[in-house]
């Protein structure tokens, strides 16, 4: 059984997903997503959180993962890929409301459940970096 956190980041993946590829608006395929499925209000609003903080700092979070990962242009990185890594990157570097292992462990396992074989081993190296980054402003505050 999947938890209810864990399901909301699916969500919010399925809809950054969608609207990449799709003309569909965000509000629309959130709501519809949503009520698809049996969330918490608390839940709910986690996915609605994660969903508009990924859009609102897309461009900063793009940065970090171009910093991060080099040696892969960020438009050669597939799209699963590269919205888990929004996803995980928006709760590590700009809302801070879960512990950092979190917040890559499950970034991992959306990796493992929706991206390819290789998917889970470039997320976990990508944020690994990023942890590495997140741990040292934490220390230096």
């Amino acid at each position: 059984m999947v938890g209810g956190r864990r399901k909301a980041r699916e969500i919010a993946l399925k809809v950054l997903y969608e609207v990449a590829f799709t003309k569909h608006r965000l509000e629309e395929v959130l709501g519809r997503l949503l009520s698809e499925e049996r969330l918490s209000e608390g839940n709910a609003s986690f996915a609605r959180n994660l969903v508009t903080g990924v859009i609102q700092n897309k461009d900063k979070i793009d940065w970090n993962i171009q910093k991060f990962a080099p040696a892969w242009p960020i438009e050669q990185i597939p799209v699963i890929d590269k919205d888990i890594l929004r996803l995980a990157i928006f709760e590590i570097l700009f809302d801070n409301k879960v512990p950092v292992k979190v917040a890559i462990n499950e970034a991992i396992e959306l990796a493992k459940t929706f991206g390819a074989e290789s998917s889970s081993k470039f997320v976990n190296g990508v944020l690994g970096s990023v942890s590495a980054l997140a741990d040292s402003q934490l220390s230096s505050k």
